[in-house]
């Protein structure tokens, strides 16, 4: 897997000063991960699959890496810790500072317990597929 791949990745955020964290994550994706080529818009959603009084705060973004698929997976969820975000125990789906899901790798198709790539759950979710699709070729 070497080169350039193009890979397609879901921010969101519900705790703290979203807005700011979400381009935090965006400044670390660029340092870490690879070149940022499009950023869409960010959308005031509600929680998805849990009850929450905090409103997320998601976009997508487009970026080039040199990275494989765990490689991303690995960075992405060392971006999540160094940004406050704590593993839950108990549940499933709950408030965190960060969230970055891997949507899409190039047309790459992973199936495995720890990765899986297109995103299971991303055509359920509106606050992924409407800036999906404002920043998708």
């Amino acid at each position: 897997m070497g080169g350039e791949h193009q890979v397609y990745l879901g921010l969101g955020s519900n705790m703290g000063d979203r807005e700011q964290t979400i381009r935090q994550a965006v400044e670390m994706i660029a340092e870490r991960i690879g070149r940022v080529l499009r950023c869409s818009s960010l959308i005031d959603t509600e929680p998805w699959g849990f009850e929450s009084e905090n409103r997320f705060l998601n976009g997508v973004i487009l970026c080039e890496t040199t990275l494989t698929p765990h490689q991303l997976l690995k960075a992405t969820q060392k971006i999540e810790r160094d940004l406050g975000r704590r593993k839950s125990v108990r549940q499933r789906y709950v408030d965190r500072p960060i969230d970055i899901d891997i949507l899409l790798y190039d047309d790459l198709t992973v199936d495995e317990p720890d990765l899986k790539i297109p995103h299971p759950l991303m055509h359920e979710r509106d606050f992924v597929m409407k800036p999906l699709a404002e920043i998708k070729k």
